[in-house]
């Protein structure tokens, strides 16, 4: 083979993916885009936060289905699709009644959706669609019903901050400090010492957002930002053994650098059940 030219192609080192398995600039693009537009609506027309996470709801419904299906499991995706919206809806002016009611006649009408595939898969099928009612749009709904209250921006926007902050600070220390794998079998680039980063950052940011914003103690923040981190940590991991389950890397392709929507949707999820629980019980 002939002498290789200096400063040609073949000089040029090939392109490394960031050690946290991303591409990060494109992922940070992303994540700027998605929090301006959230902080668009509720510094405008809050109730436009309702319709923003509606469209999530739906966007995710269909992913997680598709990849379901992939899998030879068939979720009852329109009864999902309809009853979400329904379920997300309703949370607003009924808040817990009008969620709950959707909820329960969105499961009954999948049972039915159901019978038309026979008894093969019954129980499987109907599991999942059950399963993804209830992770995606009801969980969902508890971020609606957040912002409803008079202070219902500066509610939203400790959730939001709050899962953010987890993100951000675990996977700064993981990057640089990860050295003790979390669950290697569940999610191998997950550490302790990145745990730690979401905690510190996570209490920290708590501590700050509920006190200035929602005026609650500070110590109630401190509690709200660990329990935003336990829950979004949960919630990756519970995604992670969901797509290793079904054999799939992302749930889509929606958003370069995070995969589906439905992968950035997997820590905020539980993570809105966490907040309006908590905001509800400390923040009158």
């Amino acid at each position: 083979m002939g002498a290789q030219v200096a400063g040609g192609p073949a000089d040029v080192p090939a392109s490394k993916p960031s050690r946290a398995g991303r591409d990060l600039r494109a992922a940070i693009l992303v994540g700027v885009g998605l929090g301006a537009v959230i902080i668009a609506s509720l510094l405008t027309v809050k109730e436009t936060f309702i319709a923003i996470v509606a469209a999530a709801v739906a966007v995710s419904t269909w992913e997680i289905a598709t990849a379901f299906k992939k899998a030879g499991i068939n979720v009852a995706l329109w009864p999902a699709l309809i009853g979400g919206q329904a379920i997300l809806w309703l949370s607003w002016p009924l808040e817990r009644a009008g969620m709950m009611t959707a909820f329960v006649v969105t499961v009954l009408v999948c049972m039915i959706w159901r019978f038309r595939g026979g008894s093969d898969g019954y129980l499987r099928d109907l599991s999942a669609s059950v399963f993804t009612v209830a992770y995606v749009p009801l969980f969902a709904a508890f971020a609606a019903m957040l912002v409803v209250p008079d202070d219902g921006v500066g509610r939203v926007f400790a959730f939001i901050i709050g899962v953010v902050l987890s993100d951000v600070g675990g996977y700064a220390a993981g990057v640089f400090l990860g050295k003790h794998p979390m669950a290697p079998s569940i999610s191998p680039k997950k550490s302790w010492e990145g745990f730690a980063g979401s905690l510190t950052a996570g209490v920290v940011g708590g501590a700050i957002t509920v006190s200035t914003l929602l005026d609650g103690q500070w110590w109630q923040g401190a509690l709200f930002g660990a329990a935003l981190v336990v829950t979004a940590t949960a919630g990756d991991l519970v995604e992670s053994l969901i797509k290793r389950d079904l054999g799939i890397k992302d749930m889509g392709t929606l958003l370069p650098g995070h995969g589906g929507l439905m992968d950035r949707m997997d820590s905020l999820l539980p993570s809105a059940v966490a907040s309006w629980l908590l905001l509800h019980l400390f923040v009158q």
